[in-house]
């Protein structure tokens, strides 16, 4: 077991996933399918994980306490796996992420979730900040298609801005939550 490793999921809420009105996540279900992955073999590695959970305001599909702002039932926390409580794209701002990381000696991060061009990239580029060591799950990360890009095309960048340095990108099945070698 990585004693030093946590999975990090970052605002895989109900209201990313089901919010009428709003177009579903492109390939959502290979997207949760994927992060449970992820989930599953870091229980089983007995991995920290640690679930961020974004809380907006009146009207917004992730308005704290309704149904779109609780966490995906496919991808929820399980006993004692800490929910950190956000109100930014940047998962350690104003957050108990940090002192949830030091108090269980965390110094390397594989990061997964919504939404890869705010929450995902800027906690990204703020855990690398901070001295972590992070990795970033390639194909377990989503957003939806912009005015000018697709989803995948926004995903194939921050993938490829991430692995010039801020993070090692690497494809969700072939994450190890093992130590490293040498360790």
């Amino acid at each position: 077991m990585a004693r030093d490793l946590a999975l990090v999921v970052i605002d895989t809420q109900l209201g990313m996933f089901e919010t009428p009105g709003v177009p579903p996540v492109p390939d959502g279900e290979r997207l949760l399918r994927n992060i449970e992955n992820l989930i599953r073999r870091a229980r089983e590695a007995g991995a920290t994980i640690i679930h961020v959970q974004h809380a907006d305001g009146p009207g917004h599909p992730l308005e704290r306490g309704t149904d779109g702002w609780r966490i995906h039932s496919r991808v929820a926390p399980g006993v004692g796996e800490p929910v950190v409580e956000k109100e930014t794209p940047d998962s350690f701002l104003g957050t108990t992420l940090r002192e949830e990381l030091t108090s269980r000696g965390i110094r390397r991060l594989i990061l997964a979730g919504m939404q890869t061009e705010y929450c995902v990239d800027t906690t990204c580029r703020r855990a690398f900040s901070l001295g972590y060591d992070v990795t970033l799950a390639a194909d377990a990360h989503g957003t939806w298609d912009s005015d000018l890009l697709s989803a995948a095309q926004v995903i194939s960048h921050h993938n490829e801005v991430m692995g010039n340095g801020f993070a090692d990108v690497v494809l969700s099945g072939e994450i190890s939550f093992r130590e490293p070698v040498g360790a």
